[in-house]
């Protein structure tokens, strides 16, 4: 197996691989902003399209099955016929469904359309990342060059809705899909130029029945816990993850047992692979859920503007953005292990700010806690990727990143459903409805704030105040809640860290040793 402590020195990056670097970048940025905007578009297309509730889930979920359905193959299928073929190819179906999506004549056709994005999209994060490990050899640039792809999936997520607002208010629904389009374009003319090609010559032919096992196994998970999530606890949500569950166990027995698998299962007997990639599993579950708590508080507690909740979030852009230009650069003097458990320890510092905000406090005390989360991921993103990646032989990259990306999918799904229900549970324990509200009404009030939210459109201004005032304030019990646990969680994640990765030596120190061992031949000869 390969060591991510030893193969770190190598040939440094050039001006061509920094601008294949931007151009593998922007559609990373434009994508993850494509999926934060759908949401602000779908009454907007719902009314325009005629979209049923049910349709309405479809066209918001068709996307991220797809993608999690299809990582995994994508990722090895890069390896096998080419990453740079793989994505250039991803870039052309996502370009042409982003235009079927935008100008879409029935909720069926959406349906369809972004069930294509899913699939283009599953292409693009596994090939874009490996791609960089082949672009960038010298560890030090590496970090850095990971550090700028993380940083634009994170800063997609909160200005989506920026520029989603702003489209949506001088434009039609179908703009928001448009975003993307001219990103890929780009890729498509400037790929083959800029961005070198990297195919396994030695690896076998793709086993289907493997990638029909992966799907079967990921899709009733990822569907088990949004049912979790929507609607609380289900018997037919926890039977899809049971199922989701045993189906993996069978897929990873064939795995095992092929010549040339889907996914090379003996990745995960790497200390430093397993570590990192559990780390952000978790980080990841704890982290990106408190995202849509304060969303939500902005929105519906402290009554702000989609708009105006993204300009309270830009300083954990800007955090975020300081976090994973600077991560690099302190793991060439300091051990990942360090600067990632020093990093998760910042972030529970702001979910501790976040235990202390009320329904009364004002959005910049919610605004730095999200900002000093933000501000502590960035080593566990930056430093936690570069090691998953570097801990798999360059012909297994492409499957890595997926594996890499897969994690974050559960991680995000889980803390979703997880925590959620802690938020909701919490929610319904403490809201107390006034006397006097209609019976509908109480009932959507005791169920969730946007119910609250909702019947209190529907009642005299003076009692719907009255309703939404406890519905606030047990959300942000809520809120505190789920902050609190998450701090608890995230401290052990970062005690996990800590100690599973304290073997792995600073970047600059290993490439020092590497260069030292280059150098020991001609120095003997020269004796």
């Amino acid at each position: 197996m390969h060591d991510t402590t030893s193969a770190v020195a190598g040939p440094r990056a050039g001006r061509r691989e920094w601008i294949g670097l931007a151009v593998l970048a922007l559609p990373t940025l434009l994508v993850s902003i494509d999926v934060y905007v759908m949401l602000l578009a779908l009454p907007y297309l719902s009314t325009d399209l005629g979209a049923g509730g049910t349709q309405q889930l479809w066209i918001i979920d068709i996307y991220g099955f797809m993608l999690s359905g299809f990582l995994v193959t994508m990722g090895t299928l890069g390896d096998r016929i080419g990453r740079r073929r793989l994505l250039l190819i991803g870039a052309s179906a996502f370009a042409v469904a982003s235009v079927v999506s935008a100008y879409s004549r029935s909720p069926e056709m959406l349906i369809a359309a972004r069930g294509v994005l899913g699939v283009a999209g599953a292409t693009l994060a596994p090939s874009t990342l490996s791609l960089i490990t082949t672009l960038f050899r010298d560890a030090r640039q590496r970090g850095t060059a990971i550090g700028i792809w993380a940083m634009c999936f994170s800063a997609g997520a909160i200005i989506g809705p920026l520029v989603g607002g702003a489209m949506l208010e001088h434009f039609w629904w179908g703009s928001v899909f448009l975003l993307g389009v001219p990103a890929m374009v780009l890729l498509l003319v400037l790929g083959p130029v800029l961005l070198p090609e990297y195919r396994d010559a030695g690896a076998g032919r793709l086993d289907l029945a493997s990638v029909a096992l992966s799907m079967a196994a990921i899709l009733p998970i990822i569907y088990g816990l949004k049912e979790l999530a929507k609607s609380g606890w289900s018997a037919g949500a926890l039977s899809a993850i049971v199922v989701g569950l045993a189906l993996g166990v069978v897929f990873v027995r064939r795995q095992r047992a092929l010549a040339s698998p889907l996914l090379d299962v003996r990745l995960f007997a790497h200390r430093s692979f397993s570590a990192a990639l559990v780390s952000i599993l978790f980080g990841t579950l704890l982290m990106g859920a408190i995202m849509m708590f304060i969303t939500q508080h902005f929105e519906l507690v402290q009554g702000l503007s989609p708009l105006q909740a993204g300009v309270w979030m830009l300083p954990a852009v800007a955090a975020n953005t300081v976090s994973f230009m600077v991560s690099p650069m302190l793991a060439r003097r300091f051990r990942p292990a360090y600067c990632i458990g020093g990093g998760l320890a910042i972030s529970v510092a702001g979910l501790v700010v976040i235990t202390q905000v009320q329904t009364a406090s004002a959005p910049g005390l919610l605004a730095s806690g999200f900002a000093l989360i933000f501000l502590g991921a960035g080593p566990l993103v930056t430093l936690g990727t570069g090691l998953v990646i570097g801990s798999a032989p360059q012909e297994k990259a492409g499957s890595a990143a997926a594996i890499n990306e897969t994690s974050g999918q559960f991680g995000f799904a889980l803390g979703i459903a997880a925590l959620g229900s802690i938020g909701a549970a919490v929610y319904r324990a403490t809201i107390a409805v006034p006397d006097g509200v209609p019976a509908a009404a109480a009932r959507a009030a005791r169920e969730s704030i946007t119910g609250a939210a909702s019947a209190a459109a529907g009642l005299p201004a003076q009692a719907g105040e009255a309703l939404l005032a406890p519905a606030r304030d047990a959300y942000t019990s809520g809120l505190n809640v789920v902050a609190a646990v998450s701090a608890v969680l995230l401290a052990a994640v970062a005690v996990l860290a800590a100690t599973r990765l304290r073997h792995v030596p600073p970047t600059g120190r290993a490439e020092q040793d590497e260069q030292a061992a280059a150098d020991e031949p001609a120095l003997q000869t020269a004796g």
